[in-house]
C-alpha cells in the first residue's frame, strides 16, 4: 500500500526531515541534484549518461517532480532537434551543503567498508 504524504508539515519534531526527504528522497533525485550541482547545466541525455541505470521514463518523472518542487529549472530552446537544459534553481542550490554532507558521509563509510557499493552483476 502506497504511503500518503502529508499535505502540510505542521507536526512534531522530525517533520522537517520528512519534508526534506519528500523533496529529495528516492533512488535518483539525490544523484540528479548532485550532478546538477557539479556540472551546473546538463541536457537530458547528458544526465542519462551520468545515470546509466535509470530509464528514460524515470528520469523524466524525477526531473518533473524536481521542477514542480522548485528545485530544478527546465529551459527549452525552440530548435530542431529540440534542446532542453536543466539547472538548479536558487532554491535548489540551497541544498548544496545537504548533498555535500551526504556525499562526505557516503565516501567515509564506503571507504571503511560499512557501506557496500552495488555492482552491476549483483
Amino acid at each position: 500500500m502506497a504511503r500518503i504524504p502529508h499535505e502540510t508539515f505542521d507536526c512534531a519534531v522530525g517533520c522537517s526531515v520528512e519534508a526534506t526527504l519528500n523533496l529529495i528522497g528516492g533512488k535518483w533525485k539525490g544523484v540528479i541534484l548532485y550532478r546538477l550541482l557539479a556540472e551546473q547545466v546538463l541536457r537530458f541525455n547528458e544526465l542519462r549518461r551520468f545515470l546509466p541505470n535509470i530509464t528514460q521514463r524515470m528520469l523524466t518523472n524525477q526531473l518533473r517532480e524536481l521542477e514542480r518542487d522548485g528545485l530544478v529549472a527546465r529551459k527549452v530552446y525552440a530548435e530542431v532537434p529540440p534542446k532542453v537544459e536543466y539547472r538548479l534553481t536558487a532554491h535548489g542550490q540551497t541544498l548544496a551543503p545537504v548533498i555535500a554532507a551526504l556525499k562526505q558521509w557516503g565516501d567515509a563509510h564506503i571507504e571503511d567498508g560499512t557501506i557496500k557499493v552495488p555492482t552491476e552483476a549483483g
